[in-house]
This record gives C-alpha cells, structure tokens and sequence, in this order.
C-alpha cells in the first residue's frame, strides 16, 4: 500500500489543514491566473474547414472577406406604409439611421435603403468591420443609434436583426439556461446525497468539492486556451462533466471509507481508513479519471476548433476533480472523523451510549434492505447468466435500430429559437426580403495576368445562375488589389436549410463552376457561406471519424488491460461501452429526428441530429462508461484477489458496488437531465443521451449484461494474467497498530499496482 495515490492521501491525512488550506490557495490561484490571462478566443480562421473554409481564406487572402452585417427594418405600427407621407418617414428615419450608423468606428459601410417587394418595409443593411467572430462585441453602440432613431420616429417601428444581434441572443438565452440548469441540478444533488448518507455535512462534501474542481477548471481552462482557442463551448462542458464526475469521484471514495469505517467496528483509526479508502476506491478514482481523460483526448484527432475546446474542458476538469480526491477529500475526511471521535469520546465520559453517526446507523438496516434489492435484481444473471445476457443484449440492439437512419446536419441559424427578439425579426426579414435569405460567395485564386479570364468565367457562371430557378441574383464581381483574388456573390431566395438552398449550391460546384472557372488554366476556386458551411462541416467530421473512433476503441482497450491486466476485460469494455453507447444514440435519433416528443421535451424537430453531438457524445459516453466499469470490477478483482472464487467475486463486487453505482448514477442523470430545458437543440440533444446513456449503463449494462457475462466467462475473465493469491494477514490488533493503513483480519488484500 504504498502507491502514489496512498501516499498523497497519507500526507493529506497527518497534515489535514494544511491540504485544505493548500486546496483552497490551488483554487484561488487558478482563477486569478485565468482572470489575469484572459480566454484566447478562436478566431474566424479556427473554424474554417472543407472547401467553403479555402474558399473564405482565399477571400481573406485579397482583403474580399464576408463582412458581418446587421439589417435594421422599418415599418408603420400598425397597418402598412400606404400613403405618400408614411414612405416619405420612412425614407426620412432610414437617411437619420444612415447618418447615425457610418461615423460609427464598428461600422465599415452602410448600404442604400431597400424597399420590400410588397413596399410595407424599408430595410437599411449595416456592414462591421472586423472579425466576424467579435461583432456580436459591437451590437450594442449600433442598438443604440437604431433606438434613437426610434424615439425620434414614434409613429414608425425600427426593428434590428443580423448574425451579431443572433449571436448575442443566444448567448444569453444560453447563460439564462445554465443559470436554470443549476437551480435544478444543485438542490436535486444535495437531496439525493441526503438520502445516501443521511448527514448534511458529509452531503456537503461533494458538492462542495466539485463546485471547487470546477473553479480551478474554468481558471486553467482561460489558461490552456492559450495552447488551444476556446470555441465558446469550454464552460458549458466543465459544468455539465465537472458536476457529475466531481460528485462521482468523491461518492466513490466517501462511500468505502464508511464501508469500512463500519465493517472495522472501531479497531482502526481515521487516518488508517483513509489510506484504506484511497488504496481502493481513491486508485479506481484515479484509474477511471485518467481513462476519461485518455477517451476524450480521441476528440483533438477531429481537427476541429470546437471539439477540441470540449476536449480541453473536459480534460481539465475532470484532472481537477481526480487531484480533489486524492488531496483535499482525504483532509476533510480526517476533520470529519476526529471531530466524531472527540464526541463520541465526550459522551462516554458523560456516561452516555454511544451513538453512530446517521449515515452509519442507517448503514446495516440500508446495507440489508439495499443487499436484498440488489440480489433480487441480480437473481436473472446469477440463475440464467447466458438468457440474460442474450436478451439485455437483444434489448439494446433493439435501441441500435434508429441508428440506421441517422441524418446529421449542421444546426444552421434558422434552428434557434424564437424567442429570442432578433430571431422574431429576422424571420419578418426573410419573409419580406426573400432574396436576402442566403448568399454563395465564388471566390477564384489565380495569377494576376489571368484576371480578365476569371472575371469573364465569372460573368458567364453569373449567367447559368440566372437561368436557373433557384437563383435570384448577383452582386458585381470584386477583385482584389494585386488582382489575384475575385469573388461573386449569387443570392438563393430559400432558407439555408432548405432544399432547394442544397441544391443549389451542388448545382454551383458540381455543373456551374467546373465549366466556367475550372476551364480557367490555374484557377484555385470554392463556394463559401452558410450553405457551404452546413454542408462541408458534417463532410469534414465524417471524414475524421474512422481516425476518432479507432484511436478511442484502442485507448479504451489499453487502459482496461492497463488497470485490470485482462484482455478478456479489455474486450468485455470495449464492447459493452460500444453497445452502450450505440443504444444511447439510437434512442437520440428516435426521439429527436421525430416529431412525437416535440411537446413533450419542448423543442421543434428538424428532423436530424446536430453534427457535432454523435461524435462527442460517443467519446464521452465512453469515458463515462469506463467510471462504472473501473469501479465495478475493481471491486470484483479485489475480492479475487482475496481468494474469493469468481463466481461469487462478481456477484458480491457487484451488490457492493451496486448501491454506489446507483448514486452516482442519479447524480449524473439529475446533472444531464438538466440540460434537456435548455433552448438550445444540441444542448437539448446531448443533456438527453448523456442522461439516457448513464441509466443504460448502470441499470442495464453493469447489473444484467457484465455479471451475466462474467459469470460465463468464469476464470477465463482474467486472461492471460492469473490473479495473485491473497497476502497472509497479521494478528488485527498488532496489524492496526503497527500499520495503520492496512486492513484487520477479515479485510480483503488490496493490488494497488
């Protein structure tokens, strides 16, 4: 018992303020560290993937990139701009508007007001300079300027819309919802941490460690964004992971120290359980973290900005929430326990009968009323193992079947929700401005002395264009200053997730552009904006599956062999995590891509899965999975170790670890159910798998298909390694005395290696 994880664990347990103190400093610095650095945000460069993200850097290459724009409409209050006068206002709020917005150091342009096809609305387009990515930074001095024209013009309604005032809307509905998501999640984790250990301090303990673990993660989080720009993202997940697995850890660890505090009757000291805990529970708390850290670690080989500021997140937090359990848990423990043993000691000088603590003293009658429970449950795969584990199998494959018809589609503009003011307005824009509902940009690289061919090239796609239906219609051809770059812009008068706005621009790259510009000898040439993004993101990530799937399958396999010494063990995870993990997303896809739940989870079908939730959802489940896998047969190993045949090692491993598993397993749930009323689709869609996952994987993985399993498997589950034999055990008192961190005669022989 002398790994590193007892030996942190024993320093923190003789010096236990002192790793409190030196916990809370940790914390503390961490976050005046990040407020000092700042979060390096990425950039409009970072996202850029496929053709349409060539394409935009071959415009930004001749200074000719997309401009973030804001359009602000005007209309009567009430009825239409009938009469002369009415359009005279208008035309007079919209040159006010003008004059106000182009001295406005955000602002690069102002273009010339347009009528509505009807004449009931006048629109005045406003272009930003700078990053695309930092406009939504520069609303607020053009809101203003939009509401003072609005006092000056009472009768009329001015009314602003546009990517940055979009984004800006979401963000803060996506605050709002996390701020929701907390006022649910908090209360519902402390109950359900009542209800296990029946104390209000030891409940405490973990939410308070986690609230802490995800601190210090959002202070290192602005720090490591440095090495990898944070897309937004990083926080969300470090509350969303940080909570379940920084409660997990601690309940994990928490709950074997109270094992044992009670098996041992009084016989060993505070300091002695502690180490016990950490050579147990506390090493399958490290081995777990490090497995979830590995798993999510697959995400970076996406090549993508915004799966690895979620890799980063969850990286950081979860490291955190490991080195909270291995340091600061063993001091609170210590507190906790001296400061009960100095009143039991109080009441037995006063006479008094001992008195256990809540948690203890519910313990036997819980543990007898819990072991029935969970024997019960067990009974199927101890009686039946391989029935049970061909139907449970059969079940989830069941769950797999949606997954055929997974339609993956990048969550365009058009799929925020609408309460939020600036998507109201921006759905009036594109039912009076049709023609504004999407743009292509063709942009061509070629030499200078080409520029006449290009532009000629240009001219006759804008002509194909023309003819075609599903085009509206062009903008002049611009060029750049060295004349190596020229884009064309070409509208589309449907929605970007539309499709006809699909076709569209198929028609562009596959007929359009290769008999115009391809026949331009040396020509560089890409389709880029929205409807190019929304296609050739989900392209990019299908490409980068195979590669993140893989290296994912093999990381899992390593780290159980790794922590088991098994290959039939490796293999048992690798599959089980993958059975899982495939029925969590089938049942995504049956209740997403479908319209019955609409009403009840509060959302509107698009009829596909967000690009970005699968893959993610897939190495996260995986690394999720691998908490109960490591903790579950960690418990059954122990017991093999201690000379306990296997047959009965899995069915006590898992009943002792049953309850356990369950609590975490709530916690988890309670966390990710949460973020089911969240507004945001693929927030939605990920609070659900995750919580569908967690009770897949604890209710019907580890207690019907692992021990059935298992129990088929028999000795053969530690292929090719054989379990060591149990070490002799000293006399108990001359063992608790001489070592403190071992366990009395009857404890089972701890392999910490």
């Amino acid at each position: 018992m002398n790994s590193l994880t007892v030996r942190m664990a024993r320093h923190s347990a003789r010096h236990p303020w002192r790793a409190v103190v030196g916990w809370l400093v940790f914390v503390a610095l961490c976050l005046v560290v990040g407020g000092a650095v700042g979060t390096n945000s990425a950039k409009t460069a970072d996202y850029r993937v496929g053709e349409a993200g060539r394409a935009e850097a071959m415009a930004a290459e001749g200074h000719l990139e997309r401009l973030s724009t804001e359009q602000v409409l005007i209309s009567a209050r009430s009825g239409a701009l009938d009469d002369q006068a009415d359009k005279q206002a208008a035309e007079a709020a919209a040159r006010d508007l003008t004059a106000r917005m182009k001295p406005l150091p955000e602002v690069a342009e102002v273009a010339a007001p347009l009528w509505s096809g009807d004449g009931r609305i006048l629109m005045v387009e406003v272009s930003l300079k700078g990053e695309e990515r930092d406009a939504k930074d520069k609303v607020d001095a053009l809101v203003a300027q939009t509401e003072a024209v609005q006092k000056a013009h009472p009768r009329l309604l001015l009314e602003e819309t546009g990517s940055p005032s979009i984004s800006k809307g979401v963000d803060q509905q996506r605050s709002d919802d996390l701020a929701l998501s907390e006022a649910i999640t908090l209360p519902v984790t402390l109950i359900t941490l009542l209800v296990v250990f029946g104390s209000v301090v030891m409940a405490a303990v973990p939410l308070l460690l986690a609230l802490s673990s995800i601190a210090a993660a959002i202070g290192l989080a602005m720090v490591a964004s440095h090495f990898s720009p944070d897309a937004g993202v990083g926080t969300n997940v470090i509350l969303m992971i940080g909570l379940a697995v920084g409660v997990d850890y601690t309940l994990f660890y928490l709950k074997r120290e109270r094992e044992e505090r009670a098996r041992g009757g009084g016989r060993l000291s505070t300091e002695a359980l502690v180490e016990l805990a950490a050579a147990t529970s506390g090493r399958a708390v490290v081995v777990s973290g490090l497995a979830v850290v590995a798993s999510t670690a697959t995400l970076y080989l996406a090549s993508d900005v915004i799966f690895s500021s979620l890799a980063t997140g969850t990286i950081v937090v979860v490291l955190v929430a490991v080195a909270s359990s291995v340091t600061a848990l063993p001091a609170l423990l210590v507190v906790l326990g001296k400061r009960a043993e100095r009143r039991a000691r109080r009441r037995a000088e006063r006479g008094k009968p001992a008195r256990r603590a809540r948690g203890e003293a519910g313990g036997r009658t819980g543990d007898r009323a819990g072991g029935r429970i969970w024997a019960a449950l067990l009974r199927p795969a101890a009686r039946h193992p391989l029935a049970t584990l061909c139907v449970s199998v059969l079940a989830l494959l069941a769950l797999v079947l949606p997954l055929a018809g997974l339609n993956i589609t990048e969550m365009s503009r058009d799929t925020h929700s609408r309460e939020i003011p600036a998507m109201q307005v921006y759905d009036r824009l594109n039912e009076a401005f049709p023609e504004q509902r999407v743009t292509h940009d063709i942009v061509v690289r070629a030499d200078a002395s080409r520029t006449r061919q290009v532009t000629g090239a240009l001219r006759k796609l804008a002509e194909l264009a023309h003819r075609d239906p599903l085009f509206a219609d062009g903008s002049r051809i611009r060029t750049s200053a060295d004349h190596r770059v020229s884009v064309l812009r070409l509208k589309v008068p449907y929605l970007g997730n539309s499709d006809q706005a699909k076709t569209s621009l198929a028609h562009l790259r596959h007929d359009y552009l290769p008999a115009t510009v391809g026949r331009v000898e040396g020509a560089e040439y890409g389709v880029s904006g929205d409807v190019a993004r929304y296609a050739d993101y989900p392209a990019h990530q299908n490409s980068k599956l195979p590669l993140v799937i893989g290296a994912l399958l093999l990381v899992t396999f390593a780290m159980t062999v790794y922590a088991f010494r098994s290959v039939m063990l490796g293999l048992i995870g690798v599959v089980l995590n993958l059975l899982s993990a495939a029925a969590a997303l089938g049942l995504l896809v049956l209740v997403f891509q479908n319209t019955w739940a609409e009403g009840l989870l509060d959302f509107h079908s698009t009829g596909s899965i967000g690009s970005r939730v699968p893959l993610f959802l897939f190495v996260i489940l995986f690394g999720l999975s691998m908490d109960y896998q490591v903790f579950v047969v960690s418990r059954i190993r122990e017991a093999v170790l201690a000379g306990v045949p296997t047959r009965q090692a899995v069915l006590d491993g898992i009943r002792s670890s049953a309850s356990v598993v369950t609590s975490a397993a709530v916690v988890m749930t309670t966390v990710f159910v949460s973020f089911v009323f969240l507004h945001i689709i693929e927030m939605k869609q990920i609070g659900f798998v995750l919580a569908a996952a967690v009770l897949l994987d604890a209710f019907v993985v580890r207690i019907m298909i692992l021990p059935a399993a298992l129990l088929l498997l028999g000795e053969a589950t530690w292929w090719p390694s054989r379990p060591s034999q149990p070490s002799r055990p000293s006399q108990p008192g001359r063992e608790a005395a001489a070592e403190p961190g071992r366990a009395p005669h009857g404890h089972p022989a701890v392999d910490v290696r």
